[in-house]
């Protein structure tokens, strides 16, 4: 599976790295989009799900970095203004 990093530039300026087994990540996520709080961790959810779920086809068994990642998304964005937005810079492969 080719793996793909996210970068996200967080509403308190800095710029974090975050990791996706799959490059479906690239299908619910754009390069220099905003995105609402809330919406950005649906769309990365459930691009991680669906990416963990490709892994679990492959190898049978889910991918726990995929979940790892969204779990430290959630951490994240719970330090954030419920109203703030979030800016996906870049991918990485």
């Amino acid at each position: 599976m080719p793996e793909v990093y996210f970068h996200v530039r967080w509403p308190d300026g800095v710029s974090r790295r975050f990791y996706s087994p799959s490059t479906v990540i690239e299908d619910y996520l754009r390069v220099g989009g905003e995105y609402g709080l809330g919406d950005f961790l649906e769309r990365s959810r459930t691009a991680l799900d669906v990416a963990s779920d490709r892994v679990a086809a492959v190898y049978g068994f889910p991918c726990g970095r995929a979940t790892a990642t969204a779990a430290a998304l959630d951490d994240l964005a719970a330090r954030m203004p419920a109203d703030a937005a979030v800016l996906v810079e870049r991918f990485d492969r």
